[in-house]
C-alpha cells in the first residue's frame, strides 16, 4: 500500500506542471488567435489595400497600396516603444484614462509572460493588427491628395493621441471600460475613431479638385471586389478572434458577423435596385463592408437574429449616410469612410446595448445594468470618443499642415500622386 501511495504520489508530481500549464496556458486558445492574428493583418495588407487600391483613380493606385503598406510598417514601430505598453498598460493614478510606460519596448513581454490563457507575444501582436488597420482606413478620407511625408506623420501623430487612449478607454481598464461599455471587437476604438478621423481630415483638407461636379469613378472594380472579399474573410478574425479563446463566444462572434455582412450586401444592393434601377458591385460589396462594421462592437453579445436587423440597419443607414454626406454636405470623404465605418460603428455601438438582452438572444447584461442604463452607457462613450478623436484630430492635421504642409499642388494632384510622390507608375501603358 505503501508503495501504491509513493507512486501515485510521483504521478501527481510529474504531471504537476502539465496540469499548471493547462490552468494557464491554453493551447487551443493560442491556435485561433494566432490564426486570427493573421486574418487581421490580411484585412489591410493586402485586403483595405486592394479594395482602397481599386476605388481611386489609376493615377493614384500605386499612392493607396504604399500608405497602406507604410501605415502597417510605421504603427508596427510605434507600438513596439511605446502603444502597447500606454494601451493596456497599468498608467497607475492616471489608468482611467492611460497606460503606463512599463512595457515601452516590450520590456517585460518575454516567451514565457502569459495575458490570460495566451502567449504575451501573441496578444501584442493581435491587437496591434487592430492599430494598423484603423490607421489605414482613415486613408479612404484623404486619398488621392494628402502628401506621402505628410501622411507618415499624421499617422505617427493620430495612432499616438488618438488611438491608443481609446483603445485603453475600452480595453486596456480604463474609463469606459469600468462604466460597463459594450465594444466587442472595436465599434468605438476602431470604426468611430477613423470615421470620425477621415471626415475631419476631409474637410480640412477641403476636396479634391473637380468635386463634386467631375465624376471620380473607381478605375479598377475587379480589385476593389477583390480585396473587399478578403475583409469579409479577414473579418472572421477580427470579431472572433476578440473572444481571445477558441469557445462559444468566438464561434458565435463569427456567425453573426457572416449573417450580418450578407445581409448588409443585399440591403444596399436593394436600395439601389429601388433607387437607380439596377444593383452595382460597388454599392453591393460597401453594403458588405457596412454590415461587418455595424456588427464588429456587438458580435460577441448577440445572437442570429439580432444579426439579421443589424445587418439590415446598415445597409439602409449606411446607404443614406453616404448619399446625405457627399451629395447634400458636399464633404469630400473620399471613399465614404465616416459613412460607413463612422455610422456603422456609432449604429452597432447602440444596437449592442440593446440586443445583448437575453430576451432578444443576447448574453445578458452585467453589472446591475438593465436596457435603458446599459444604452446610456453605450451612448456616452460614443459621444466621448466622437468629441475626443474630432478635438484631437483637428489638432493634429493642423500641426502637420504648420510643419510639412497637408496636401499637394494642384499640378501634382492632376498629375497623380503614383509619378510626383513616389516616381512610379501603377500600370505601364
Amino acid at each position: 500500500m505503501k508503495k501504491l501511495n509513493n507512486c501515485l504520489t510521483t504521478l501527481v508530481l510529474l504531471f504537476l506542471p502539465i496540469m499548471a500549464q493547462a490552468d494557464t496556458l491554453d493551447s487551443g486558445d493560442t491556435a485561433w488567435i494566432l490564426t486570427s492574428t493573421a486574418l487581421v493583418l490580411f484585412m489591410t495588407l493586402p485586403g483595405l489595400a486592394l479594395f482602397y487600391g481599386g476605388l481611386v483613380r489609376s493615377k493614384n493606385v500605386l499612392s493607396v497600396l504604399m500608405q497602406c503598406f507604410s501605415i502597417a510598417c510605421v504603427v508596427s514601430i510605434i507600438w513596439v516603444i511605446y502603444g502597447y505598453s500606454l494601451a493596456f498598460g497599468d498608467g497607475g493614478g492616471l489608468n482611467a484614462w492611460i497606460g503606463g510606460l512599463d512595457n515601452a519596448f516590450l520590456a517585460n513581454v518575454t516567451r514565457e509572460s502569459l495575458s490570460g490563457t495566451l502567449p504575451e507575444t501573441t496578444f501584442v501582436m493581435f491587437q496591434l493588427t487592430f492599430a494598423i488597420i484603423t490607421t489605414a482606413l482613415i486613408v479612404g478620407g484623404f486619398a488621392e491628395r494628402m502628401k506621402f511625408s505628410s501622411m507618415l506623420l499624421f499617422s505617427a501623430l493620430w495612432v499616438s493621441a488618438v488611438y491608443f487612449p481609446v483603445a485603453h478607454w475600452v480595453w486596456g481598464g480604463g474609463w469606459l471600460a469600468q462604466m460597463g461599455l459594450l465594444d466587442f471587437a472595436g465599434g468605438t476604438v476602431v470604426h468611430v475613431t477613423c470615421g470620425v478621423a477621415a471626415i475631419v481630415t476631409a474637410m480640412v483638407m477641403g476636396s479634391r479638385n473637380g468635386f463634386p461636379t467631375t465624376p471620380m469613378m473607381p478605375h479598377n472594380m475587379t480589385m476593389t471586389v477583390t480585396g473587399a472579399a478578403m475583409l469579409w474573410v479577414g473579418w472572421f478574425g477580427f470579431n472572433g478572434g476578440s473572444a481571445l479563446m477558441a469557445n462559444g463566444d468566438a464561434g458565435m462572434a463569427m456567425l453573426v458577423t457572416h449573417i450580418s455582412a450578407a445581409c448588409g450586401a443585399l440591403t444596399w444592393a436593394l436600395m439601389e435596385w429601388v433607387k437607380y434601377g439596377k444593383p452595382s458591385a460597388l454599392g453591393t460589396v460597401t453594403g458588405m463592408v457596412a454590415g461587418l462594421g455595424t456588427i464588429t462592437p456587438a458580435s460577441g453579445f448577440v445572437g442570429p437574429m439580432a444579426a439579421l436587423i443589424i445587418g439590415f440597419s446598415a445597409g439602409i443607414v449606411c446607404f443614406f449616410a453616404t448619399a446625405f454626406i457627399k451629395q447634400k454636405l458636399k464633404i469630400d470623404d473620399s471613399l465614404d469612410v465616416f459613412p460607413v465605418h463612422g455610422v456603422g460603428g456609432i449604429l452597432g455601438t447602440l444596437f449592442a446595448g440593446i440586443f445583448v438582452a437575453t430576451g432578444l438572444g443576447g448574453i445578458g447584461y452585467a453589472n446591475g445594468l438593465d436596457m435603458g442604463s446599459q444604452v446610456t452607457v453605450q451612448l456616452i462613450g460614443v459621444i466621448a470618443v466622437i468629441a475626443f478623436t474630432a478635438i484631437v484630430t483637428f489638432v493634429i492635421l493642423k500641426v502637420v499642415d504648420k510643419l510639412l504642409g497637408l496636401r499637394v499642388s494642384d499640378e501634382q494632384e492632376t498629375e497623380g500622386l503614383d509619378i510626383n510622390q513616389h516616381d512610379e507608375r501603377g500600370y505601364i501603358l
